[in-house]
């Protein structure tokens, strides 16, 4: 038994004690440059230990990705619930809120829509990415029957609120969104055109 950060863990642990190893480094220098030797020094194991896990740095970029994914996901559930609430309010909570997790976990959030996390590649990033697309849909399917939103393809809807939300939360993270450029409030009055086009 070896420790790292002072928590002992046992050879069944070492994947968890790697990844969130790697999610720590992601967080403080917000960039993935960093080696699997890196990793392991910094996870107090050998240089080697983290090629029983991972075949090399991309596979452990991609596990961080679909971490990064699922996380997205539960913020987009939590902010969409409760169901009884107004179709408008959810949806600008969700889009607030994934705009807020951006900003709260920049390197994550760019690595989770860099080339670097090859979704295509690895199909648990893709099937993580899928799941919290899922969700924008099953919600926008529920507002168009419900007669909040205009009947339109279900696809298109869903392509216009992730290009806007995630356009919102790429400029506000490299400091374009100034309230000499956009005013005081830009994401909240985005966000209202986006819910304007959608809303029959």
């Amino acid at each position: 038994m070896r420790e790292t950060d002072g928590r002992p863990y046992h050879h069944g642990d070492l994947h968890r004690v790697l990844v969130e190893t790697a999610l720590a480094m992601l967080a403080t220098d917000q960039h993935w440059t960093f080696t699997l030797r890196e990793v392991a020094r910094q996870a107090g194991v050998s240089h080697g230990a983290p090629y029983k896990h991972f075949r090399d740095k991309g596979a452990l970029l991609s596990q961080l990705a679909k971490i990064g994914f699922e996380r997205l996901a539960a913020v987009m559930e939590n902010a969409l619930s409760p169901p009884d609430r107004p179709f408008r309010t959810r949806f600008l909570a969700a889009g607030e809120a994934c705009i807020a997790f951006a900003q709260e976990q920049p390197g994550l959030y760019r690595l989770m829509f860099s080339m670097d996390a090859d979704k295509a590649a690895d199909p648990e990033v893709h099937d993580a990415a899928m799941t919290s697309f899922g969700i924008l849909l099953r919600f926008l399917e529920d507002g168009q029957r419900t007669g909040v939103f205009r009947d339109s393809p279900l696809t298109a809807q869903a392509t216009a609120c992730w290009a806007q939300v995630h356009g919102l939360a790429m400029l506000m993270l490299d400091g374009q969104l100034t309230e000499q450029k956009v005013g005081p409030t830009p994401i909240p009055a985005a966000l209202d055109i986006l819910l304007a086009g959608l809303s029959s």
